[in-house]
């Protein structure tokens, strides 16, 4: 239990500190399409998103992207301890590459290491603010560690950037009586 507190005030504490405009890795069209984004429809949506995918996904090392890649890779086939070796690596060569702490965050979450995935996501977040996949995994682990007003609070963070999202849709009406109550 005494974990589920420090993790707990530790997220809390990085995901209140973090501004929530401009981040210091992008790219003039990152912050373009992630306007366009906002504004757009739901299949603007899915193909904005890709897009911005894309762009978070370019390090600018063909070395480092191949690392990316492989991290990914093995996490699609759940190769969950390979996955964390190549994201490591990546973050070791390139720290302020927020895609590679973002791939470590979704390994050692699957690997329910809750205390490490916060760390990678506060590094994804420093990097990147409007990084709408950190925002959600910091649901998620709010999630997990029951605490609904902190997930209700990441999770509409997400829909600020990103407002076409099904599962952060879902999840707020799942959260929302637990954390607003009934209404009369």
């Amino acid at each position: 239990m005494n974990i589920k507190s420090t993790v707990t005030a530790f997220v809390a504490l990085v995901m209140f500190s973090i501004p929530a405009a401009g981040f210091a890795q992008t790219t003039d069209k990152s912050l373009t399409l992630l306007q366009e984004l906002r504004d757009a429809d739901e299949a603007g949506a899915r193909r904005l998103e890709k897009e911005i995918r894309l762009e978070w996904s370019k390090s600018g090392s063909a070395a480092m992207d191949l690392l990316l890649k492989r991290g990914r890779d093995a996490l699609e086939i759940q190769q969950v301890d390979v996955a964390i070796e190549h994201f490591t690596a990546l973050t070791d060569h390139a720290p302020d590459f927020a895609e590679g702490w973002h791939g470590l965050a979704m390994a050692y979450f699957q690997e329910e290491r809750l205390g490490l995935t916060v760390d990678a996501l506060e590094h994804v977040l420093a990097l990147n603010p409007q990084h709408f996949g950190a925002l959600r995994g910091l649901g998620a682990v709010f999630e997990s560690l029951e605490k609904p007003a902190l997930a209700h609070d990441a999770y509409s963070r997400v829909l600020d950037i990103r407002p076409h999202d099904a599962d952060v849709i879902e999840a707020l009406e799942r959260l929302d009586l637990q954390v607003n109550g009934t209404a009369l």
